[in-house]
């Protein structure tokens, strides 16, 4: 197993540069499994390299499986957010807060019919009606105190 470190918090640079910096590190014995990229949009509606998420999937030296979230941003007074998020196998499953990833890493399944009729319109997802999970609206990022993985895992601790 490896030395995992990772952010949890948030920073921001203003327009007149000062920066706002709540990150703590977070450590733990574990190993990567698996990280996808979502790009971000532009103002355009457009996919730009200016801003996105990027969701990174571990597991921890005991088995728990966490999903370490960066929500970034290159452009002056927007956030850059880092979560840290308990992970049940249903959330790597069509359907669950992590889909995507699981399915980068191994763990998703096909869609049946169903599902993939029930899937929402690609036009609203290209509106933003529908958001990744650890997206962030234009209103900034929610941070919480510092907490250790394990109350990260447990699920006492909201993010």
């Amino acid at each position: 197993m490896d030395t995992i470190k990772v952010y949890i918090g948030s920073i921001q640079t203003g327009n007149g540069g000062l920066t706002r910096d709540t990150t703590k590190t977070v450590e733990f014995s574990g190993e990567a499994i698996a990280s996808y990229n979502e790009p971000g949009t532009g103002r355009d509606g457009g996919v730009t390299d200016t801003r996105g998420v990027k969701q990174t999937l571990y597991r921890t030296a005991d088995g728990r499986l966490v999903a370490h979230v960066e929500d970034w941003s290159h452009w002056q007074g927007e956030p850059t957010c880092y979560s840290l998020y308990a992970v049940e196998p249903s959330d790597l499953q069509p359907g669950g807060r992590f889909e995507t990833l699981g399915d980068v890493a191994g763990y998703g399944r096909p869609l049946t019919l169903d599902e993939a009729l029930a899937q929402p319109d690609r036009e609203a997802w290209a509106a933003g009606a529908d958001f990744l999970a650890g997206d962030v609206l234009e209103a900034g990022c929610i941070v919480t105190d510092p907490a250790t993985v394990e109350e990260m895992a447990s699920g006492e601790v909201g993010l």
